[in-house]
């Protein structure tokens, strides 16, 4: 069997893509970008108790996703976007290639095409 070698990846990558991994934690950040939110704000929309969001917010926190500020007695969680910028390049490529192979195909296509229907008269 054939390795494949694989381009060195920033360690933050992986945790990014595994926090996103999570659908709870997706939500999490979708209210994040609305604003900063407290862990009771954060926990309403689930039927989940507060530790459960806690420890999703530790794992966003983690992947850099996620800070916590000190407000008195809360501490109001609030998106950092910066490290999916990083998944967003490493996406970009397979995006670019699947557009690539999508032209391919609709070359083959017309051409396909163009064979089926024969000779053009005049």
């Amino acid at each position: 069997m054939q390795k494949i070698a694989t381009p060195a990846q920033p360690p933050a990558l992986d945790a990014v893509f595994s926090a996103l991994a999570d659908p709870t934690r997706r939500a999490i950040l979708s209210r994040l970008a609305a604003g900063e939110a407290t862990v009771s704000e954060l926990t309403a929309p689930f039927a989940m108790s507060q530790p459960a969001v806690s420890k999703h917010l530790k794992v966003l926190e983690r992947a850099g996703l996620v800070s916590r500020g000190q407000d008195r007695q809360h501490r109001p969680a609030r998106l950092e976007a910066a490290p999916m910028a990083e998944a967003v390049r490493w996406l970009e490529d397979f995006r670019q290639f699947w557009a690539g192979s999508f032209d391919q195909l609709d070359d083959l296509l017309d051409e396909m095409k163009r064979t089926s229907e024969g000779p053009t008269r005049p």
